[in-house]
């Protein structure tokens, strides 16, 4: 079981999706929606790194602005603002922008990237509360209270967290992406990872040995996904696309910034 017996999850409507790290994939994205096909009672999250890598990155901004889904911040949107979003360009964040797949961003918006944009990614919290889940783009520090986490650890930390052998929260569930899903031993192409008390849905749909772009949906317990060079899709039960992480695995080679 994927999830901890003190985590009771409904089995009613609406439907409850979570939607893994896009990266400007906007026509695989748009091929997930068609198969979920949600009404307007569906609560749709998005983990994050709407944006850079794939070639449409501002019409997936457009796309998750327009109906009003729910995001949180990822590295990818943090790395866009600490470059553009104080009105000028910062030279000390540019490079390492561009360099993590910015430059496919400037291009999608024309090198123009609105205001509006700007704004609502400012306006992306760095988590949310949803009672038994609680969503955040990388994960948390273990030894860390709440208060005391901040952006660095919200939206990059990797190995810290994965390596925790007990659960952060005792009856919340913490969804992530941020980290590619076969970057971890034993996991295949889009499987996803689930750890002490995390699941990581990040099954890397920009990334050449994958391709694929999932979502979950936790009330029937499917996931979701498409492969965004193929635009096939595919639904798995939830629990037959999970691998059970061993926390003593993860490798501490793997560099903060690689796979982001």
């Amino acid at each position: 079981m994927i999830f901890p017996m003190t985590l009771s999850l409904p089995t009613d409507f609406p439907r409850r999706v979570f939607v893994s790290d896009v990266h400007g994939h906007y026509d695989g994205l748009v091929k997930l929606f068609e198969a979920i096909a949600p009404n307007d009672q569906d609560k749709i999250y998005f983990v994050g790194d709407l944006i850079d890598r794939g070639p449409d990155s501002a019409k997936v901004v457009d796309f998750v602005i327009k109906n009003k889904y729910e995001c949180i911040l990822g590295n990818h949107e943090q790395m866009l603002l600490d470059t553009v979003g104080k009105g000028n360009i910062s030279s000390d964040f540019l490079q390492a922008w561009l360099f993590s797949g910015g430059q496919a961003t400037l291009e999608s918006y024309n090198f123009q990237i609105p205001q509006e944009h700007i704004d609502w990614m400012q306006h992306l919290p760095l988590y949310l509360d949803l009672d038994d889940i609680w969503l955040v783009h990388a994960g948390v520090d273990p030894t860390r209270p709440l208060e005391k986490q901040t952006e660095e650890q919200f939206c990059w930390i990797r190995d810290e967290f994965h390596e925790c052998a007990r659960p952060y929260f005792n009856d919340k569930l913490i969804i992530t992406g941020h980290t590619i899903t076969f970057t971890f031993p034993g996991v295949e192409p889009g499987q996803l990872v689930a750890g002490a008390g995390w699941l990581d849905i990040e099954t890397g749909a920009y990334h050449p040995k994958s391709g694929w772009l999932t979502a979950i949906e936790l009330t029937q317990r499917l996931v979701y996904q498409v492969h965004c060079i193929s635009l096939m899709v595919r639904t798995i039960p939830l629990d037959e696309a999970v691998v059970f992480l061993n926390p003593e695995l993860v490798s501490l080679k793997r560099s903060r910034r690689k796979f982001s």
